[in-house]
């Protein structure tokens, strides 16, 4: 019997595919315990609607994050923080702050993306990278400068 799996099933497939199984196995326990569903014509039809549509968003939402790191290449942000004398900072600047400053300005950046090898811990200009996807990164410029 072909059966639609809804939920992943140890031995048998993961949730979306369609299957081959033993009439009893799937009576008896997958569509009993609501794990699957006998693959008629329009539930397969259905199905491959369903992930087409998954595709379709997935292939949106990446070409948005490579539009969002086009946009942010090359952009140059001013974080403040507290200095003593001698330039010395107290403190440090983090991807957090970083973000945030990112945020004001209007993108949407999660703290997450910005890689730092290590937290800011003086005055000066810093290239920082924003990865969205693996080939999709972002270079700022990062002035820190004391209040």
């Amino acid at each position: 019997m072909k059966i639609i799996l809804l939920k992943d099933v140890k031995g048998t497939g993961k949730a979306g595919e369609i299957k081959e199984v033993a009439d009893g196995y799937a009576r008896n326990c997958l569509i009993k315990k609501g794990l699957a569903e006998e693959a008629t014509s329009v539930k397969v039809n259905s199905l491959n609607i369903k992930k087409d549509a998954q595709v379709f968003h997935k292939q949106e939402e990446i070409k948005a994050l490579k539009e969002e790191a086009k946009r942010l290449n090359g952009e140059k942000i001013t974080v403040k923080i507290k200095c003593g004398e001698n330039g010395r900072v107290f403190g440090s600047i983090t991807s957090k702050e970083i973000a945030e400053v990112l945020n004001e300005k209007g993108f949407s950046v999660d703290k997450k993306k910005i890689l730092l090898k290590d937290a800011i811990k003086s005055v000066g200009e810093f290239t920082v990278e924003v990865k969205f996807l693996p080939d999709a990164v972002a270079k700022i410029k990062v002035e820190v400068v004391s209040l």
